[in-house]
């Protein structure tokens, strides 16, 4: 074949890879396709895909990658673990241990070879190396019938150190699994020191840690499980640290101790406070701001009252300075209803323990009402609806339980009334902020306050007297009316002149002796007749002003 020949079959060739090239780039352009390179870690186009057929074969998969790699890798850390635990009577004490530390290094470096092609293995190898690591080190001291390193403190500061490399790892490799773990591992440190100043030192530490956690990465799950965690270990060292073997009893920790508990809530509500401005006040939000106020107040009101009764007044008077401060910062800044809610009904609960705690029987049940004053001023400002009901149907309970249990009803059983009026006037002067109706609540109050004046003053006032106390409430309450210019208070003196006249002409004529039967009807049948001609007066002067504008109208149309 000659030259001229082999010219021509070669331009063929070009020309029809040519034409071949252009039909692919045509045919990827109707496709939407990409141009893909030969390479080992080429992408599938989509419709090419193998998919599973059903959901079954979804789930296999699913089983058979994820469940089956947590799963494995669990297994393999209890096996090391159990291996590292057993006692090897008649072994040097350093062979566990370097088995051990071999086991952490292949583990370990497997992580580090499968990163890319096996990333989820790789992910809880490393998880799993660290907890062999940290277990390991335990080693040192532990489980052992000689222990290699004999001084506790020095176990505890390694011990710390590993916990240090856990915690920096789960920071850089931003997982919740292994930060929740590293806090588990942070905590069961403290615990196996046995200190109480350790512990709670360690305590702070973890709340701080998991707030800034939170914070920076929004881990809810996270965030819930520690604060569970944190409370959790300090129950345990309350009651003597059952975990070493120790017989559990509680136990009177240092005031400070205990006074932390008030500081470990106030900085775990800072993770709900200062998150993300976008986050919604979710289910998740509410469950652990539960979890933090049940669990901070709950073993500070189970220790105070068991161990610290002399100083219970002044500790839950702090603790209710506290949960308030955190409701006010929650509503000042996030207007938020729940956290705020939960925050500030532990803060009046803790006040009233302090109250209850302070003051004898019944002496206390007045203390208790005038609170209620402060909790309506709050939930008017909160906008919370619900403690404004709440604190009235407590406000009555309160005055009944009073009633029963005081025995003798003193001057200072009008405070139930002034409350009643002062709570009702406090009402209606910002009846705009809440969201309720405030009308019914108001009534409600000026109700209580209209029985509570009669009902106060008959045990209080001699017999001969009770007329012209009553007298005087109704004076008091026109003067009310007079200077607010409401007429729910001259309904309510007119109801209690009537209730006077009932009185009056019952126990008046049967029961008081005749000079004070004249006094009490001549007092009484001189204020009726000046509220009659006030009121005639009243109802001239209201005619009057409607037929002047009646005849306003009819010159304005003519």
């Amino acid at each position: 074949m000659d030259a001229s020949s082999n010219e021509i079959n070669l331009s063929q060739i070009l020309n029809y890879l040519k034409n071949l090239e252009s039909r692919i780039s045509r045919l990827e352009n109707l496709l939407n396709l990409e141009n893909y390179s030969i390479q080992s870690d080429i992408k599938i186009p989509q419709f090419l895909q193998i998919k599973s057929s059903d959901k079954t074969d979804k789930l296999e998969l699913q089983i058979g990658q994820f469940w089956f790699a947590k799963s494995g890798i669990v297994i393999l850390a209890l096996g090391i673990i159990f291996l590292l635990t057993f006692p090897y009577n008649n072994l040097p004490p350093l062979f566990p241990i370097a088995i051990g530390y071999v086991m952490v290094s292949i583990l370990i470096l497997l992580s580090y070879y499968w990163r890319k092609n096996y990333a989820f293995v790789s992910k809880y190898l490393f998880g799993g190396g660290l907890l062999l690591l940290y277990f390991t080190t335990l080693r040192l001291h532990f489980f052992g019938t000689v222990p290699l390193i004999e001084n506790l403190t020095t176990e505890i500061i390694l011990l710390i150190f590993t916990n240090i490399i856990y915690l920096i790892a789960s920071y850089k490799r931003k997982s919740s699994y292994l930060s929740s773990l590293g806090i588990t591992l942070l905590l069961t440190t403290a615990l196996i020191s046995n200190e109480i100043y350790f512990i709670t030192s360690a305590l702070l530490f973890s709340s701080i840690l998991t707030v800034l956690f939170k914070n920076k990465f929004n881990w809810e799950g996270f965030y819930t499980y520690s604060i569970f965690l944190i409370y959790f270990t300090f129950f345990l060292m309350f009651i003597n640290n059952p975990l070493l073997g120790n017989e559990i009893h509680t136990l009177k920790l240092p005031y400070i101790t205990v006074i932390s508990l008030l500081i470990y809530a106030f900085i775990i509500s800072v993770g709900n406070l200062f998150r993300d401005k976008t986050k919604q006040e979710d289910y998740k939000i509410i469950i652990s701001t539960m979890i933090n106020c049940a669990g901070s107040y709950g073993l500070f009101l189970i220790i105070t009252v068991s161990k610290f009764k002399e100083l219970l007044p002044l500790s839950h008077f702090i603790a209710s300075i506290v949960f308030l401060l955190i409701s006010i910062l929650f509503w000042v800044k996030e207007k938020s209803k729940y956290s705020t809610f939960f925050y500030s009904l532990l803060g009046y609960f803790a006040l009233s323990v302090a109250i209850i705690s302070k003051f004898t029987l019944p002496n206390f049940f007045i203390w208790l009402c005038w609170q209620s004053l402060l909790v309506v001023s709050t939930a008017i400002w909160f906008r919370s609806k619900f403690i404004v009901v709440a604190n009235f149907i407590i406000y009555l309970l309160l005055f009944i339980a009073y009633l029963i249990l005081a025995g003798r009803i003193g001057w200072v059983s009008l405070s139930f009334g002034f409350v009643a009026l002062l709570s009702a006037r406090i009402l209606n002067w910002q009846k705009d902020r809440l969201e309720l109706k405030t009308e019914k609540m108001r009534i409600a109050y000026l109700v209580t306050a209209f029985f509570m004046f009669p009902y106060a003053l008959y045990h209080i006032i001699p017999q001969q007297y009770v007329s012209l106390s009553w007298i005087g409430v109704a004076l008091f309450y026109y003067l009310m009316s007079k200077l607010l210019n409401n007429k729910k208070y001259r309904w309510m003196a007119l109801l209690t002149l009537v209730l006077t006249i009932i009185y009056v002409l019952i126990i008046g004529i049967t029961m008081l002796e005749p000079s004070y039967r004249i006094i009490s009807f001549l007092a009484l049948g001189i204020v009726l007749i000046i509220t009659s001609i006030l009121y005639t007066k009243f109802k001239l002067k209201e005619d009057t002003e409607k037929e002047d504008n009646e005849n306003k109208n009819v010159t304005t149309v003519n």
